[in-house]
């Protein structure tokens, strides 16, 4: 089972360059960086970009919690074999949280937002979602961004507003990392989002297998 998640063919150098590519995005909200991470099977239930950051993020010190469904296609035992980290049925004491959208519904888990003494003792966000592209309804501004940029992230409102009410407790909140298939965007807690406008998707913003 394990065999069918390729690791990174240089497990060093390449998993170096995809936690640039995630710094990079973190650094400059709203970005898009595009994965060069190994295939996931057909059945699996997340994108090339978000194992890639997994491989890149995950070791034996991680604890990863993931939402139910997620773990489609024997991700949890790929996992223990490449990274070795811990999976987790406590959100509160998850390093990362693989989630959807969904996951941050009204009955979402209560994941670590830090302190105002200790804000990195928090949950990063990594999100599943359907689409992702620049240009779109979501409004961000902030650090790493000069004026403002835009973001179409689907039907993911859930997880936006989420993110929105990180304003209101910065230094705590909670860092997101969203992917679909090989794209990837970031949004820490200091970035401010806005939706003035919920229109449809754009046409090139849905997913495309790899």
């Amino acid at each position: 089972m394990t065999m069918r998640w390729k690791a990174f063919p240089d497990p060093v150098h390449d998993g170096q360059r995809q936690f640039r590519r995630v710094l990079a995005a973190m650094a400059e909200p709203g970005t898009l960086q595009i994965a060069e991470a190994p295939a996931v099977p057909d059945d699996a239930a997340i994108g090339a970009a978000l194992w890639g950051t997994l491989l890149a993020l995950c070791d034996l010190e991680t604890r990863l919690w993931i939402a139910p469904g997620l773990e489609a296609g024997g991700l949890i035992e790929a996992l223990g074999f490449h990274t070795g980290c811990r999976v987790t049925a406590a959100p509160e004491e998850a390093d990362f949280a693989l989630v959807t959208p969904a996951t941050l519904s009204a009955a979402a888990p209560a994941f670590a937002e830090g302190s105002d003494a200790y804000p990195d003792r928090s949950t990063t966000l990594l999100v599943v979602l359907d689409a992702l592209a620049e240009e779109g309804p979501w409004r961000l501004a902030g650090p790493g961004i000069p004026g403002t940029r835009t973001l179409e992230v689907g039907a993911a409102a859930p997880l936006m507003r989420r993110l929105a009410a990180n304003r209101a407790r910065f230094p705590r909140g909670l860092d997101a990392i969203l992917t679909c298939g090989e794209r990837l965007v970031a949004i820490p807690r200091s970035t401010r989002l806005e939706a003035p406008a919920l229109g449809q998707p754009q046409e090139d913003s849905a997913c495309m297998s790899q």
